[in-house]
């Protein structure tokens, strides 16, 4: 008889208070609708509210509230935390999603600014979230969890050196996080997606997918892989796992095997190397 997996509950985050930002668009909208789908009342925190509002408004009725948020901004983060316990009383988890680059020139042509506003966004603002967060996280007596949403790029050389970089020092302060806040109960956790099929690659030509050669199985990420191994990291079901940067990448970061087609075939034989 072959074992087959247990169903997903459907209620793992019933008795949760879920704050997400950049719930608006892509990874962030599918994490608000997984998680939602899941039982959690969420606070949606967003610089288009309006579109996060819409988001909110589809989930089930009176357990999704849609803020206006600007990670760049210290006082606009504590705003979002205020309003979530002032809807709902409590935050259990935190859900880093809002991030992003901007076009860049070579590495000695990047200014001052545009690298300080790349790393004050991906990884500033994600420490201002999780510092105006922690107070309520500590007050949790179960299931306090935070999951951030790191990249393949933080954990290999696929360019952009301000995004990358962000994007790295995100798993050093998910690992001293989760030493320090371990006695706590606070789990600390993140996601490093590969390339995700979002509104980023719009009008860009060949989309996401021309890049399907770089993963062994065969597609791009969509935003629901990632919901799927957020709402793991930030249920029960991982109480046991913190400081952990998960790659949810389709196998791009397994080896380059994929591409030898293309080099004219294993690197053994392109080279001479043997055993």
């Amino acid at each position: 008889m072959t074992d087959r997996p247990a169903p997903r509950s459907p209620g793992r985050f019933a008795d949760r208070v879920v704050v997400v930002t950049g719930a608006a668009h892509g990874i962030g909208r599918a994490v608000a609708e997984r998680l939602g789908a899941e039982g959690a009342r969420l606070v949606l925190g967003d610089l288009d509210q309006a579109t996060a509002a819409e988001v909110a408004a589809g989930l089930a009725p009176g357990r999704a509230i849609a803020v206006e948020c600007d990670l760049h901004s210290t006082n606009s983060v504590n705003e979002l935390l205020d309003r979530a316990v002032t809807a709902y009383g409590q935050v259990d988890v935190l859900v880093n999603v809002a991030g992003g680059t901007i076009p860049m020139p070579a590495f000695d042509e990047i200014s001052d600014d545009d690298w300080q506003r790349v790393l004050d966004l991906n990884l500033t603002g994600t420490m201002r979230c999780i510092r105006a967060a922690l107070p309520q996280l500590r007050k949790r007596p179960t299931g306090a969890s935070i999951v951030s949403i790191s990249s393949v790029n933080g954990l290999a050389a696929f360019g952009d050196e301000p995004y990358s970089s962000s994007k790295a020092a995100l798993t050093m302060l998910t690992r001293n996080l989760a030493v320090e806040l371990g006695p706590a109960g606070i789990r600390v956790n993140a996601v490093a997606p590969g390339t995700i099929r979002t509104r980023v690659w719009d009008g860009q030509p060949g989309g996401a997918d021309r890049l399907r050669p770089l993963y062994p199985l065969g597609r791009v990420g969509e935003p629901a892989d990632i919901a799927a191994a957020v709402a793991f990291l930030a249920s029960d079901d991982a109480a046991w796992i913190t400081g952990v940067t998960l790659p949810v990448d389709g196998g791009a970061l397994a080896g380059p095997a994929q591409l030898m087609p293309l080099l004219g075939g294993p690197l053994s034989s392109a080279t001479g190397l043997t055993d």
